[in-house]
């Protein structure tokens, strides 16, 4: 597409009523403008998409992120989460309810939202003929930054996503990490202060996963980016999430730090497997002295510490005092997948598949 093209469209896509689907590739238009100072939050009220002939891919939510947080927004396919990114990035018109990004209403104020964000989505938007060096170039020449200042920032984003030894390559010779890592450079070549990532680790290797969360964590840590940032991944909303929220179905249904929900929905249970099978009952009697009993694999004995009750090292060494040999012995904490459990009635990952049907809605 010619940059004249790519302009025109992006016009229209700052249209008054900010209310059209744009006509060009996402991961270039997404981030209008150059950075100015305000507010970085997110505020939503109510917020409804309701599609015709179709379900509320989104019922009604509500929540507020905080300037400089990471917001893991946590659901599985068709839950209603990148329904959500689509209307607070200005792609998709709520049908009720309020939005207000960096300070500015999604609806009446699109441009000054566009403006402000940076937008990696679902599908990279990147031309398989041109190298990722051509693509900032491209990127930075639609956002208006100075001639003399768009080689230092090409320079500077490629270094920070590694792509600096591949930045004269093609494209289409890239692997999927370095897919997404080039398209989060592009949603940062404008510096906004609200960045929008929507599953951006979706079926990329560990290595490259990595990367990208350290880079996330950079922004937000150094540079005061607020992150709100979609997921699946129950791993990736703990290590980088300030606050999670959990979308199931098109509602909000929990919201915390991970911590604290995990907390929230049960104490971590030590399951101890005697040497011996017929010492079940004397491993019973000790570890019933630190907790409440629970379901155990068939030749082990479980309880659910109470948090007055002791540690682990408590447990073991209760253990050794009475002379029993165990096998072995585990303690499970609460994860993200049993708060999800709690509230859902389902497992992440089952639920994935439940709500496939639903998909379109996203």
């Amino acid at each position: 597409m010619s940059a004249a093209a790519a302009e025109h469209d992006r016009a229209e896509c700052r249209g008054d009523d900010a209310t059209h689907w744009p006509r060009v590739p996402v991961g270039l238009v997404t981030t209008l403008g150059v950075m100015a100072g305000g507010d970085n939050s997110i505020e939503v009220e109510g917020l409804v998409r309701e599609f015709k002939k179709g379900p509320r891919a989104v019922d009604g939510i509500d929540l507020r992120v905080e300037p400089g947080e990471i917001y893991g927004f946590l659901g599985p396919n068709g839950a209603g989460k990148s329904t959500t990114v689509l209307m607070l990035t200005t792609l998709l018109p709520p049908t009720a309810g309020t939005a207000r990004v960096a300070g500015f209403d999604v609806v009446k104020e699109g441009p000054s939202v566009r403006r402000t964000i940076g937008a990696a989505l679902q599908e990279a938007a990147l031309d398989p003929m041109l190298t990722g060096r051509e693509h900032l170039r491209l990127q930075a020449a639609l956002q208006g930054i100075a001639r003399d200042e768009r080689r230092a920032r090409e320079q500077e984003l490629l270094a920070r996503v590694g792509l600096s030894e591949a930045a004269d390559r093609k494209v289409k010779g890239y692997s999927g990490g370095m897919k997404r890592r080039l398209d989060l450079a592009l949603a940062l070549v404008h510096r906004p202060r609200v960045l929008f990532l929507d599953e951006p680790t979706t079926g990329l290797d560990p290595q490259s996963r990595s990367a990208l969360w350290e880079e996330v964590g950079r922004l937000a840590r150094d540079e005061g980016v607020t992150v709100f940032l979609t997921t699946q991944y129950l791993e990736e909303a703990d290590v980088l999430a300030d606050r999670v929220g959990i979308i199931h179905r098109g509602r909000i249904v929990a919201e915390g730090t991970p911590s604290a929900l995990k907390a929230d929905v049960g104490r971590s249970t030590v399951e101890a497997i005697p040497a011996e099978e017929d010492e079940r009952a004397r491993v019973a009697e000790i570890l019933l002295r630190f907790g409440d009993p629970t379901q155990a694999s068939p030749k082990g004995v479980a309880v659910q510490l109470a948090n007055s009750n002791g540690s682990l090292a408590d447990v073991v060494r209760a253990l050794d005092e009475a002379k029993l040999a165990i096998a072995n012995i585990q303690l499970h904490a609460p994860t993200l997948d049993d708060v999800f459990l709690a509230k859902t009635g389902t497992s992440l990952e089952g639920a994935a598949e439940d709500d496939e049907q639903d998909s379109d809605a996203e």
